[in-house]
């Protein structure tokens, strides 16, 4: 299997339990919840989605033949970015990674010294061999993958915290709706997470500190 990726860079992970670690961000290209395409974004079930997932040609992106390519790729991108120690960190994403990440690259990262997590909107069933599990819910669609060790939810959103919150995550976050009302998201997070202790704010450093 060939794999196809949007993009493939260093930099510090920004939402979630891991925010602040040093990691490879690939993105896979592809998404089976949109096209990618704003003519159908209003149609689409994660309509808010803020990321540029088309074809192959973002810094590091492209077509890579093997597993072993796209590991090689993966781990160079970690050996150029970063200096010594720590433990080499790439995260899958998309689009929707899990329908081009196989055992065979799963495999040739592990092989090649690098632990993986991925951002997946949980409609495909993640492998456990992969180290960390992030599943982010979206409106009207079947997710499968109710386990993992972070759900990350939208919000507020279609998708509220009382139909997931007995699911078996470890961690449980809520991150506020980006854009024009995104304050008052966010105070409605902070909200929420007062009075359900569970719950977690996410906040998108990254775009608060401006790295990509």
């Amino acid at each position: 299997m060939s794999y196809s990726l949007k993009e493939i860079f260093f930099t510090l992970q920004g939402e979630g339990r891991q925010a602040g670690r040093a990691a490879v961000f690939a993105r896979f290209a592809g998404c089976n919840l949109w096209s990618g395409r704003e003519q159908d974004r209003a149609s689409a079930p994660c309509w808010f989605c803020d990321t540029d997932f088309i074809g192959t040609d973002g810094p590091g992106g492209g077509k890579f033949t093997t597993a072993t390519d796209l590991a090689a790729a993966v781990r160079t991108c970690w050996d150029e970015g970063g200096g010594p120690g720590g433990v080499p960190l790439v995260v899958f994403t998309g689009g929707e990674p899990m329908l081009q990440l196989d055992d065979a690259a799963i495999d040739a990262v592990h092989a090649a010294g690098v632990s993986i997590a991925i951002e997946t909107n949980g409609t495909i069933p993640v492998p456990r061999s992969i180290d960390w599990i992030c599943v982010s819910p979206k409106p009207n669609s079947e997710v499968v993958q109710r386990s993992g060790d972070e759900l990350k939810l939208v919000y507020p959103h279609q998708v509220t915290p009382d139909e997931v919150a007995d699911w078996d995550f470890t961690h449980f976050y809520l991150q506020p709706l980006d854009g024009p009302e995104r304050t008052a998201h966010t105070d409605a997070c902070v909200a929420y997470c007062r009075a359900h202790p569970k719950w977690r704010l996410s906040l998108q450093t990254h775009k608060l500190i401006g790295i990509p």
